[in-house]
C-alpha cells in the first residue's frame, strides 16, 4: 500500500535544508548577480549598492554592513569562502543550532565591516567585499570548541599539512596582524589588497561569542578558551558559602529524572543546539538537585 510508505504519510520527517546550504546559496546568488550587472552589462552599480564603502556608509547605506559578504572578487574567492563555511558550519551547527550560528555569522559580518570602516573611512573609493571575516569567526569558534583536534588540509590542494586548530588560529591571527600593520594601514610598504582588518574583526566576534555567550552560560560561567585574558585582569570575588540544602524527596527526584530523560532524548535526536534556554536551565538545576541526595 502506498499509505504504508514513509514518504506518503503526513507525519513523514521532512528535514529542512541546513542553514549552511542557505548561506552558501546566498553567496552564489550574490556572485551571479554581481557578474551579470557589473561584468556582463558593464556597470558597477550592483557592487556600489551592496558592497561596503566609506562613501556608502556616509550616505546611509547601512545594509552594506551585511550585504558586502554576498559579493566576491572572483570564483576562487567564492570557492574558498564557500568551502570554509561548509566544513566549519557542518561541525558547528549541531553545537550551536541554527539561530546561534546565524547570529555568529551576522555578528562577524558587522564586526568585520566596522573594523574595516575604522581604517578606511577617509580613504576614498575602496570597497569591502567577501565573507572571509565570517569564515574567520566560525574558525575561531571551532578552535575554541576543539583546540587540540588534529586537522589535515591541503596547501594548494596538493601538500597535506596536519595542525591543531589552536595552533592554526594563532598563525592566522599573526598573519592578519602583520598584514594589517604592513599592508592595509595607510602608508604600508606592501599593498596586497586583502582586508585584514575585516578578518580581525570577525575573529574578535567569534572569540567574544564563545567566551561570553556560548550556550547562554553568562558572563562569569563561560567555558575555557584557547585565548584567555592575562591573569592580572581577572578579578577574584569571594563566594558565599551555601547553607545546607534540603534532601530531595523520592517523588521530586522521579519528576526531575523524567524531565532529564526527555531532554536527553531530544539531544540524541536533534543535537544540543536544539535545546531551548529553559531546557538548558533544567539540566543545570537537575544536576544541582540530584547532587543533594
Amino acid at each position: 500500500m502506498l499509505s504504508d510508505r514513509t514518504y506518503m504519510r503526513q507525519d513523514y520527517d521532512r528535514r529542512p535544508t541546513p542553514v549552511v546550504m542557505w548561506i552558501i546559496s546566498a553567496l552564489i546568488a550574490g556572485f551571479v548577480l554581481q557578474n551579470i550587472f557589473d561584468r556582463w552589462l558593464g556597470s558597477n552599480a550592483f557592487t556600489a549598492l551592496f558592497a561596503l564603502s566609506a562613501n556608502g556608509a556616509r550616505h546611509g547605506q547601512v545594509w552594506g554592513m551585511v550585504t558586502y559578504t554576498l559579493l566576491h572578487g572572483g570564483i576562487l574567492h567564492l570557492l574558498f569562502n564557500g568551502l570554509g563555511i561548509y566544513f566549519l558550519g557542518r561541525e558547528l551547527t549541531p553545537l550551536l543550532g541554527t539561530q546561534r550560528l546565524l547570529a555568529v555569522y551576522a555578528a562577524a559580518a558587522i564586526a568585520g565591516g566596522l573594523a574595516w570602516l575604522a581604517v578606511h573611512f577617509f580613504s576614498g573609493g575602496t570597497v569591502l567585499i567577501g565573507a572571509s571575516g565570517c569564515v574567520a569567526a566560525l574558525f575561531i569558534v571551532f578552535a575554541c570548541f576543539y583546540p587540540d583536534r588534529e586537522v589535515t588540509f591541503l596547501i594548494f590542494f596538493v601538500l597535506p599539512v596536519t595542525l591543531k586548530p589552536k595552533v592554526l588560529a594563532w598563525i592566522l591571527l599573526g598573519v592578519d596582524l602583520l598584514g594589517f600593520l604592513f599592508s592595509e594601514l595607510p602608508g604600508g610598504p606592501f599593498d596586497t589588497g586583502i582586508a585584514h582588518s575585516a578578518h580581525l574583526g570577525g575573529m574578535l566576534a567569534g572569540w567574544i561569542y564563545f567566551r561570553y555567550f556560548h550556550a547562554n552560560n553568562g558572563w562569569d560561567r563561560a567555558p575555557s578558551v584557547l585565548i584567555g585574558l592575562p591573569a592580572w585582569l581577572h578579578r577574584k570575588t569571594a563566594r558565599p558559602q551555601n547553607p545546607a540544602s534540603p534532601r530531595v524527596s523520592t517523588k521530586q527526584e522521579a519528576n526531575v529524572r523524567a524531565q532529564v530523560d526527555r531532554i536527553l532524548d531530544k539531544i540524541n535526536s536533534q543535537g544540543f543546539g536544539a535545546l531551548t534556554d529553559a531546557e538548558k536551565r533544567t539540566l543545570d538545576e537537575a544536576k544541582d538537585l540530584l547532587n543533594r541526595k
